[in-house]
């Protein structure tokens, strides 16, 4: 092991919150283990003068990992990451909650900007994701297509981090209930219904709670269903920061890409079209579909051939994208996917085909290797 003086990354360090990592004794014993916290100023200083120390390898932060890790590394790294987002927010009031989101945010962010195919990936493919985790994953999911469109507007980073994570925290009050909502074949009874109009203010006061103060963050979370023709709600409101209006968009754009006990989900083209005939002319909808495209990572599509496959990344044009065959022309299911060019006449898109209509089942996570071929 190599050793760094722990005054070198003081910067690393605050008092009175968790040790980031371990720090040892001139002798590189163990002194305070990571999580610890250091009380005083006067403690910190302490360590500084007699030569505390910490290895060089803990100084590496989870996101400077997933830089440098190998690409066939990212989808077990997806897996890792989007299952410590899930357990952050149902441990949402319990102490340390901001700080726990600050952690368990940056990993994805920073998998989002090594691969944004493969993040769009995450977003179409919900194989894994049962009815009763929609609260979670389409909180995920809605703060991944958030970033996304945030960054293709060229909003500065602390701009494009803070949409991420209104869209993370914009229904913590209501997480257990949509999970009940996305396997109920009853229709919504008026106490559900007072929750789905309050819920808003509600997670509002529970983030107030775990000690978040930014503004821009609660009104984003206070002002996501409000509507510019006011129909939204709170009733009557038309106005809203840019947080709270993206954060809308990639919420409703990402609720019609996710299936439900009564409900497939819909397919991507007309997800997309649906947003633009739903708000025509605005920049926000507008980046967004230009942002996952006709033919996004993750959807299905049936070839000219008469293959179905997966579409595996954005290709030189919308309508070109790459893609892995799954079958055969006459549907058998192939051993091995196989990858199509679709700018060849041979191996064209006819159209988009819902999953219903694949009899063949991939482990997601294979699905997401071929993504990385």
């Amino acid at each position: 092991m190599q050793f760094s003086q722990l005054s070198s990354v003081k910067h690393r360090l605050a008092v009175g919150k968790p040790l980031p990592f371990n720090v040892r004794n001139a002798d590189h014993t163990l002194l305070l283990a990571r999580g610890q916290v250091v009380d005083t100023f006067d403690q910190m200083e302490a360590l500084f003068t007699r030569g505390a120390l910490v290895d060089i390898a803990e100084l590496r932060s989870p996101e400077d990992g997933i830089r440098q890790a190998l690409p066939e590394q990212l989808p077990k790294l997806w897996g890792q990451c989007m299952d410590r987002v899930g357990q952050t927010l149902q441990s949402c009031t319990q102490e340390g909650f901001s700080q726990a989101l600050d952690d368990v945010t940056g990993p994805v962010q920073a998998l989002i900007e090594r691969d944004s195919d493969l993040a769009i990936f995450q977003v179409l493919r919900q194989d894994g994701n049962a009815h009763t985790q929609y609260g979670v994953t389409h909180s995920i999911h809605t703060a991944i297509t958030a970033f996304l469109v945030a960054q293709r507007l060229g909003w500065d980073a602390s701009s494009v981090q803070k949409v991420f994570k209104v869209a993370l925290t914009m229904n913590l009050s209501m997480l257990e209930l949509q999970g009940q909502l996305a396997v109920q074949t009853t229709p919504v009874t008026p106490e559900q219904r007072a929750d789905i109009l309050s819920h808003p203010q509600r997670s509002v006061e529970m983030l107030e709670l775990s000690g978040v103060s930014d503004r821009e963050w609660l009104d984003g979370v206070a002002d996501h269903h409000v509507a510019p023709d006011g129909s939204g709600y709170p009733a009557g409101r038309r106005e809203v920061n840019d947080l709270a209006a993206l954060v809308r968009r990639a919420d409703i754009y990402t609720a019609k890409l996710s299936p439900r006990t009564t409900r497939s989900a819909m397919a991507a083209d007309r997800a997309g079209r649906a947003m633009f005939m739903y708000d025509p002319g605005n920049s926000m909808t507008a980046a967004l579909v230009k942002e996952f495209g006709v033919y996004p990572p993750g959807c299905f599509v049936k070839l000219v051939s008469g293959e179905t496959a997966v579409v595996v990344k954005r290709g030189q044009s919308v309508v070109t994208p790459m893609v892995a065959a799954l079958t055969t022309p006459s549907g058998a299911a192939l051993i091995d996917p196989l990858p199509r060019d679709t700018s060849k006449r041979e191996h064209a898109i006819a159209g988009v085909v819902g999953e219903g209509a694949v009899a063949v089942r991939i482990a997601p996570e294979k699905l997401m290797k071929l993504a990385l071929a």
